[in-house]
C-alpha cells in the first residue's frame, strides 16, 4: 500500500483527511499511481508542496491502523478521491 506524507515528516506522520465527525481518516492507497495522482491535486495547496508517496506493508499498515485505533480507508483503483478544500 502506499501513503502520503510530508518529505520533511515521512518518519513522523501521514496525511490524513477530516471527515464529517471531525475524525482524521488515513488514506491507503492500492496502487501508486493514484496516489502520486492525488498527491498532485494536493500540491495546489501550498501548504502540501512537499507531499511524497511512501510504500508500507499491508499487514503492518492495517496493524497499526487498528492498534492505535486509527480510522483508514482503503484506496482502491476503482475509487474516485478528490482532496478537500479547505
Amino acid at each position: 500500500m502506499y501513503l502520503l506524507t510530508l518529505k520533511d515528516k515521512k518518519e513522523t506522520g501521514v496525511y490524513a483527511v477530516e471527515d464529517k465527525t471531525g475524525h482524521k481518516v488515513l488514506f491507503l492507497f492500492e496502487q501508486e499511481d493514484d496516489a502520486e495522482r492525488y498527491a498532485m491535486m494536493l500540491m495546489d495547496d501550498e501548504d502540501n508542496s512537499d507531499m511524497i508517496v511512501i510504500e508500507i506493508d499491508d499487514d503492518l499498515a492495517l496493524r497499526t491502523c487498528k492498534v492505535n485505533n486509527y480510522k483508514y480507508a482503503i484506496i482502491t483503483e476503482n475509487d474516485i478521491i478528490i482532496p478537500p478544500k479547505k
